[in-house]
């Protein structure tokens, strides 16, 4: 069973580092190669690049919990939930994470309906 394993390609757990900005700030996150691929293949079911989707997956995670210690590690759970998810193994869309929704109570004017001519 070892073999499964231990004949895996270096170049799938070999890091490397990308530079992307997140919330307007430019910082560098270090992963596996094989993280990196994984993280491309939600990006693209999602329709965004695989910075933008980090940088979606930050900002949810900050909206929820108000901090992202230990990112590169969350980015790694991401990646063996959607592989859970993709096997059938778990819930459904693990990686969406619903904002809180903020009420921003405005003053509309008041518009009457349009009403369909007789």
């Amino acid at each position: 069973m070892c073999a499964v394993y231990v004949r895996a390609d270096p170049i799938l757990y070999e890091s490397r580092t990308r530079s992307l900005r997140i919330s307007g700030v430019l910082t560098t996150i270090r992963l596996e190669n094989q993280f990196w691929d994984v993280l491309a293949e939600v990006a693209a079911k999602e329709g965004k690049t695989t910075n933008q989707m980090i940088a979606t997956l930050h900002e949810e995670l900050y909206a929820l919990r108000g901090d992202s210690a230990n990112f590169a590690s969350f980015l790694r759970v991401c990646c063996l939930r959607y592989l859970s998810v993709v096997n059938g193994r778990r819930e459904a869309n693990p990686l969406h994470v619903e904002p809180p929704r903020v009420s921003l109570h405005l003053a509309r004017p008041a518009v009457a309906p349009l009403q369909r001519a007789r």
